[in-house]
């Protein structure tokens, strides 16, 4: 029996476009050798360019699609994205207050694009009180720490992001990760918090585009290192290092945004490809020089095929000649006689 990988419970929506949401967090946490366990939350209608419009499934199927999982497996980490309604992000707080030694990686997923339809004030507030509690990393945007942290959009608005950091720890939360992919710097610099302040600041070149599921892409990769064994502030720069490239290897499938590669690892790279192709013009090369010398040997052999037989010519008419003498006087040897 081949061991078991890390098991990750993964609480999201289903995005068709595969930018965001369940298909985000399964490869990448499967190309980082866990095995993700999908629990669906709600069904969006949307593309690489943005949402229409979500339906969140009934509590009661969420919750009976988690629990059964549960009671069958160990699992590792639990990942949460998209919550879809209160009363699903009740659920989920009751699930991870009934197993409070799996760590939980929270995702708040609070908008689409320039859309707010996935948040309210009610659900923001009901996040903060239900679900920060038993959260071991929350991992906002810049923009949605602000708003975890206050319900004042005049406060959002000036709020230094360590003090926003400070009230979210404030709710029962480990540790903070704010990324700073929306704020207005050259470099992306996202920042680790706990309860003593910052542990870790990490910068990153800032890549050309707009990208369709970076902080799905993020999360799920911090949920499958801890849920691998890596302690907490290793995931995160591990983690960081992924989505980078997973970025810097994205592609544009459709009419909206870039969707991050998070199987880049399983690509060739610009220099294999350049390599193969290289490869195959030099052996392209090396077949021609082949065929060109056969065609020259079978030249050389017909020419000395054509001499010999040129040869054998002459040396048959050189006997002949040889031979009409002879055969002259014997016929007037004839005639005499």
């Amino acid at each position: 029996m081949n061991p078991t990988p890390p098991l990750v419970l993964v609480f999201a929506g289903n995005d068709p476009s595969g930018g965001t949401g369940l298909t985000a967090d399964i490869l990448a946490l499967a190309s980082l050798g866990c095995h993700p366990l999908p629990v669906i939350t709600a069904i969006a209608v949307q593309d690489s360019a943005g949402l229409q419009e979500f339906q969140p499934v009934e509590p009661d199927w969420l919750e009976d699609q988690a629990r059964l999982i549960l009671e069958d497996m160990r699992i590792d980490a639990i990942k949460v994205g998209l919550v879809g309604s209160i009363e699903n992000l009740t659920v989920i707080a009751e699930i991870a207050s009934d197993y409070p030694e799996i760590p939980l990686i929270l995702e708040p997923v609070l908008s689409s694009g320039e859309s707010d339809e996935y948040s309210t004030d009610e659900l923001i507030a009901a996040m903060r009180e239900l679900l920060l509690p038993h959260t071991l990393i929350v991992t906002p945007n810049s923009i949605e720490a602000r708003r975890l942290a206050s319900d004042d959009a005049d406060e959002q608005e000036d709020m230094p992001l360590d003090a926003a950091a400070q009230r979210m720890l404030n709710c029962g939360c480990e540790y903070v990760l704010i990324t700073g992919t929306h704020e207005n710097t050259p470099k992306v610099t996202n920042t680790l918090f706990s309860g003593n302040g910052r542990v870790r600041a990490d910068s990153w070149d800032r890549l050309p585009g707009s990208f369709h599921g970076a902080g799905c892409t993020l999360t799920a990769a911090i949920a499958g290192a801890i849920a691998s064994g890596v302690e907490l502030s290793q995931a995160v720069r591990d983690a960081q290092e992924y989505t980078w490239q997973a970025l810097s290897g994205g592609f544009r499938p459709g009419m909206g945004q870039i969707i991050p590669d998070r199987m880049f690892w399983a690509r060739p790279s610009d220099e294999e490809v350049a390599a193969a192709l290289a490869e195959d013009v030099a052996k392209a090369e090396a077949d021609a020089a082949t065929q060109d010398g056969d065609a020259a040997a079978d030249d050389a052999a017909a020419d000395a095929a054509a001499a010999d037989a040129a040869a054998a010519d002459a040396a048959a008419a050189d006997a002949a000649s040889d031979a009409a003498p002879d055969h002259a006087a014997d016929q007037i040897s004839a005639k005499g006689a």
